[in-house]
């Protein structure tokens, strides 16, 4: 891989977008390009205490803002993009936390309708440390502090769908979106089926850490500077997002029920590993089967988001995903992790 120029982008508010597809490109972006990117948080940075309640501060529909769309030179459908998250920093030194009255996974809301009380909104502002790696959560009815592991991650990232759809950024699917994953830290890189000409990437919706299935339906809301390097690879398509680290990879599925999500990123998965080590369907589904995972994205979201992941080391002298990709990725950036 040739690493080309390095482009940074800095939205201005008005910039800010709220779908995948739909927009025109706020830059052009070439394969082997770094890209480093200010993303916001999910409420524009418009929550910043516990008297800041998002319904009263933020407007629908403009919520979760992802910086972008940037069109990729060469990129046609039938391509996949590959992109290397290479680092992921608070742009602040706090974060927020909210719950909403009828949204997240314990609460009624409008698809599972009840007669319960709505849930209390409620603000919780975290302080970060990046020099320490922490994130101190403070109780709001008692003076019980701790401090979590500061993880970051990004959690809307992706393509324009194809079909000449525009899809809200709040939404997950096979073009990415809301994916809501912890595992989209520094270090991996995504794999993103091509739709359109051009690809139209965007991100945004940092996190400061989430816990796995994102239960309230709000992480530790973030702006960020992310610094992406992006690769073109020509002619192999990628149905669903998939994920790769130095050690795993892993398949992403999309879906209402969680059940359909599963069987979409099992499905992928069992494939996956067929191709790459030329294991008989069956064997790999076994395989998977002992010794896969299954990480939850959101289970909050118009989609719910559901991973499947086995460790590379068990896999039968599997062939590099993609031509080598990642390998080449982590060659430019910190080395293995």
């Amino acid at each position: 891989m040739t690493t080309m120029d390095t482009i940074t982008y800095r939205p201005a508010r008005d910039e800010l977008a709220y779908t995948f597809g739909g927009r025109m490109p706020v830059a052009h972006i070439r394969s082997g390009d770094t890209l480093q990117v200010h993303t916001e948080d999910c409420f524009g940075g418009l929550v910043r205490g516990p008297a800041d309640l998002p319904s009263q501060v933020c407007r629908m529909p403009y919520l979760n803002p992802v910086s972008g769309p940037f069109f990729v030179e060469d990129a046609v459908p039938g391509d996949t993009l590959a992109v290397h998250l290479a680092s992921i920093v608070p742009a602040r030194d706090w974060g927020v936390s909210s719950t909403f009255p009828h949204f997240g996974a314990l609460t009624s809301t409008s698809h599972t309708a009840t007669l319960q009380p709505p849930l209390e909104e409620r603000v919780w502002v975290y302080d970060i440390d990046r020099q320490a790696g922490t994130v101190r959560f403070h109780a709001t009815d008692s003076d019980h502090t701790v401090d979590l592991p500061l993880d970051p991650m990004i959690g809307t990232i992706g393509v324009a769908p194809g079909g000449f759809e525009s899809r809200s950024t709040i939404v997950p699917d096979s073009h990415g979106g809301n994916l809501d994953t912890p595992e989209l830290r520094a270090g991996t890189t995504l794999y993103l089926g091509v739709n359109v000409h051009g690809a139209m990437l965007a991100l945004g919706d940092g996190h400061a850490c989430q816990g796995e299935g994102e239960a309230c339906g709000v992480g530790v809301e973030i702006a960020t500077t992310t610094t992406l390097i992006i690769e073109v690879i020509k002619g192999v398509p990628t149905v669903w997002p998939r994920l790769e680290t130095d050690t795993s990879i892993m398949s992403v599925g999309c879906a209402r029920p969680l059940e359909d999500a599963y069987r979409i990123a099992h499905r992928d998965l069992v494939g996956w590993v067929v191709d790459l080590t030329g294991l008989e369907q069956l064997d790999a589904y076994q395989l998977v089967s002992q010794a896969g995972r299954a990480p939850i994205g959101n289970v909050c979201d118009p989609n719910y988001t559901l991973l499947a992941a086995v460790d590379k080391v068990l896999l039968p002298q599997p062939q590099a995903a993609y031509d080598g990709v990642h390998a080449r990725f982590r060659q430019h950036t910190d080395g293995p992790r």
